[in-house]
């Protein structure tokens, strides 16, 4: 797994400072970088095609935005992926939602953002084509980003982060040089915006 931060966008922080000569001095702007995570590896159990049967369970890669690193599970992470599934770290409080909208002009938590946990029976970040950030195409056996899915993550620092991700192949190939056959899958590349004070500007 690579790791690449780039300077996307500036987000000025709305507001002033008040002080005892009534001098109104402007919040200095602050600079959010996105990072991008390429080929994160997280492949999916091993599955009998004619019986469904698990024949080879393999484990999550837990991660952490705090960090941008692979963590153990028994450290502070806020995502875990394996296959098309992502969990957040219900015990530590972390939380999501799925937005619609463009990644550079989410500036700020939307008001109607809905935010959940992972419980016995439900992701916050739901599995399903088309119901989370993937859709799966049968006719091309290919999994790809839903344009315009934007993960919202409250971290377990109880920061926020805004998350989109790009592909789910080894090297981010162009969807028609994807082989479902011969590409490599549940190799998440994916870019993130982490908003460290604990604000909803993003």
């Amino acid at each position: 797994m690579k790791t690449i931060q780039k300077l996307l966008f500036t987000t000025a922080i709305s507001g002033f400072l008040f002080s005892c000569d009534s001098n109104d001095d402007p919040l200095p702007i602050v600079e959010l970088e996105a990072t991008l995570v390429e080929d994160l590896a997280a492949p999916n159990d091993v599955i009998d095609r004619t019986t469904g049967e698990v024949t080879e369970e393999r484990p999550f890669q837990f991660f952490s935005l705090e960090q941008n690193a692979l963590v153990s599970e028994n450290e502070d992470w806020d995502l875990a992926f394996k296959g098309t599934t992502i969990r957040v770290n219900s015990s530590k409080n972390v939380s999501a939602a799925v937005v619609n909208g463009i990644f550079e002009e989410i500036t700020e938590v939307p008001a109607n953002a809905t935010f959940a946990t992972d419980t016995e029976t439900s992701f916050a970040i739901p599995t399903g084509s088309g119901s989370g950030w993937y859709n799966y195409n049968p006719a091309t056996f290919t999994v790809t980003p839903i344009p315009g899915r934007v993960i919202l993550v409250q971290t377990t620092a109880g920061n926020y982060s805004k998350i989109e991700i790009l592909s789910y192949y080894k090297g981010n190939p162009a969807a028609d040089q994807i082989n479902p056959m011969t590409t490599p899958s549940a190799h998440y590349t994916f870019r993130f915006v982490l908003r460290p004070d604990g604000t909803t500007n993003l």
